[in-house]
């Protein structure tokens, strides 16, 4: 019994914790999760109608959806492409070529999650 009490506790504790980090950033934003000699972690969250900055990956990464949806890269150039992340599905990404920048918006209506796992 008091384990059950336990359990349900830390999801309700979970569920506002969630709900707090969508409050307190209603913007685009990146959360940190893990630096090692092998791998930086992070998640990304991007809100309807904003953009990621331009930047760049000099690393490969994986790519984890927690909340999938489409997300229009823009080139330096102006050049545009798609990427479509699914919830629960996994994604290899090579590193971007030398010298080049791009950005990512969300043209939908409902926040994308991923998690990124960048390899040293």
């Amino acid at each position: 019994m008091l384990f059950r009490r336990l359990f349900f506790l830390m999801i309700v504790f979970c569920y506002f914790l969630h709900s707090e980090e969508s409050l307190d950033n209603p913007k685009t934003h990146r959360v940190f999760q893990f630096e090692n000699e092998h791998v930086r972690v992070w998640k990304t969250v991007i809100m309807p109608h904003q953009p990621l900055k331009m930047h760049r990956h000099d690393c490969a990464r994986v790519i984890v959806g927690l909340k999938g949806g489409s997300l229009t890269k823009i080139e330096e150039t102006g050049e545009t492409s798609e990427l479509v992340f699914e919830s629960g599905k996994a994604y290899w990404l090579n590193e971007d070529p030398p010298n080049t920048l791009h950005g990512d918006v969300n043209e939908s209506n409902e926040p994308i999650e991923v998690m990124v796992i960048e390899i040293k």
